[in-house]
């Protein structure tokens, strides 16, 4: 039997992931968790195989949240299961420690082959992000700029380009203002932008629009 947790804030799209496990006979769901504190506490209280997770949860930033849990249960798989397209977002959360990566839209017959994978030991993620994977690990390669940002950059930069004020952002990842501003500081310097425009061009230039969940 594959225990699994299930971890997002909308309850419905909880639900919706319960029903689909469900009707799996050699699979359960052993808990579920609504922000990153609830996906800790079940970490170290509840034994199950696969934490299916979501990226945009309240209480921890999604890249963060799969290097506690990596750092507390080495042997546990990660799926993620993210409203977010981007491949940018898929190589991170495989280069934090998450096992494999699918969209909200994939097809429950997808799903259960991805926490039949991850569960069996293997990965589950797609070409294209295997293929940035392996770009990546090449000498001399060549990274885009916002590539150079730390996970917490990359985030608030998708924050700022869909039109997410630093006020609203700072209360959405639980950080001051301060830290919010510092992090918009640092992540313009490394990119070589000047302002909000600049950024929200370079988004559109590199397909990183997609919007957060609310």
């Amino acid at each position: 039997m594959i225990r699994i947790v299930i971890a997002d804030d909308h309850a419905i799209v909880r639900e919706g992931l319960k029903r689909i496990v469900s009707s799996v006979a050699d699979m359960e769901v052993a808990g579920e968790a609504a922000d990153g504190n609830e996906v800790m506490q079940r970490v170290r209280e509840v034994t199950f195989d696969v934490l299916m997770l979501d990226l945009s949860m309240p209480g921890r930033s999604g890249m963060e949240l799969i290097k506690l849990v990596r750092a507390e249960k080495p042997r546990l798989r990660i799926l993620v299961l993210s409203m977010h397209q981007e491949l940018q977002y898929a190589v991170r959360a495989i280069k934090s420690g998450a096992s494999g990566y699918l969209t909200k839209e994939s097809a429950p017959a997808q799903l259960e082959q991805a926490i039949r994978k991850i569960a069996a030991g293997g990965a589950f993620i797609s070409a294209e992000v295997a293929e940035q994977l392996a770009l990546g690990a090449m000498p001399g390669s060549e990274a885009s700029p916002h590539e150079s940002l730390s996970n917490r950059e990359f985030e608030v930069f998708h924050l700022l380009v869909t039109g997410v004020s630093v006020t609203d952002i700072a209360a959405r990842l639980n950080l001051s203002v301060k830290t919010v501003s510092t992090h918009k500081a640092n992540l313009m310097q490394k990119m070589g932008l000047q302002n909000q425009s600049e950024l929200i061009r370079y988004a559109l230039k590199h397909g990183l629009t997609d919007p957060l969940e609310p």
